[in-house]
């Protein structure tokens, strides 16, 4: 069985492991701090690649950043790395074996497609609800990405009057509202406590008090503004809901309340089970050429 080693780069921490054709993790997962500077980034590729090259038939990155079309280099800054960290030759890591580079929110909506939540649905959105937002789109079995390979950006406007600035620089993106970052910002809005955590907000919904449920109901409201909308726009079998704060939602009160205003087909909101690694798992996967139906077009 064909093998990928899969590397997921994010702006704090590195994690790799080996993930066979059926989605399987099969090695333990590495774990290291991301550097601060470009070069030693780079060195921790090329150590991790030379030390399971060989055990491997492809090498995949699930990485933060818009990942180009020809899967092999960084389109822009990412805000949250290196700076260089877009001149990365991901090709020249390794002499031996090919490297396949995808976005991580697009890896982890593929891993969703082909073995998770998403699983025999051939129109579907994911979305990562974390620090920030990511999100990845998957229209008639095929990975979604533009023309560029941009696509699947949650920087849409959620209102026009500059109320909030995104991490991107503009104002009031889906981002700003939906991620743990705005939950922790609408929650010192109504609060007027600049000290309040999302973990108050959290651990005092979950004990039924009053002003943090009423926190955690305008959070979960935004989101379901931006599924609205999502819907509307793809008409999709499902949307996908994954990432740290996404174990805490209603996916049933979503599905219903979205199914209420939308003007395209009904479609349900679930929660995502490919896991923590899906970003790896995804990227394996789409490297080795496996599709939705888990076979080989590799």
């Amino acid at each position: 069985m064909r093998k990928a080693l899969a590397i997921d780069v994010g702006g704090t921490k590195i994690y790799n492991t080996i993930v066979n054709e059926k989605g399987e993790i099969i090695s333990e997962i590495e774990k290291r701090h991301t550097p601060k500077t470009f070069a030693e980034i780079k060195q921790i590729f090329k150590d991790i690649i030379a030390c399971h090259e060989d055990e491997v038939d492809v090498i995949a990155f699930a990485t933060c950043g818009a990942v180009n079309n020809s899967n092999n280099g960084i389109l822009g800054s990412t805000g949250n790395i290196a700076s260089e960290y877009p001149t990365m030759d991901f090709s020249a890591l390794s002499t031996k074996k090919k490297v396949f580079v995808e976005n991580d929110a697009n890896a982890a909506a593929w891993a969703e497609h082909v073995i998770g939540a998403s699983k025999g649905m051939p129109y579907s959105i994911m979305i990562t609800l974390g620090t920030g937002v990511g999100g990845g789109i998957i229209l008639g079995n095929k990975l979604y990405k533009g023309k560029n390979g941009a696509a699947g950006e949650m920087h849409f406007k959620m209102r026009t009057d500059k109320h909030r600035q995104c991490t991107c620089g503009s104002w009031d993106c889906f981002e700003a509202y939906a991620s743990g970052t705005g939950l922790k910002l609408t929650a010192e809005e109504i609060s007027k406590n600049p000290d309040i955590t999302t973990y108050d907000v959290i651990d005092g919904w979950k004990n039924n008090d009053v002003l943090m449920t009423k926190i955690f109901n305008q959070w979960q409201n935004d989101i379901l503004e931006g599924l609205i909308g999502l819907a509307n726009l793809f008409d999709p079998d499902v949307i996908v809901l994954s990432g740290s704060m996404a174990e805490f939602v209603d996916e049933k009160y979503l599905t219903d309340a979205v199914n209420k205003e939308i003007v395209t087909t009904p479609t349900k909101v679930v929660k995502g089970i490919a896991g923590n690694y899906s970003g790896m798992i995804g990227a394996a996967l789409l490297a080795l050429g496996v599709d939705s139906v888990g076979g080989s077009n590799g």
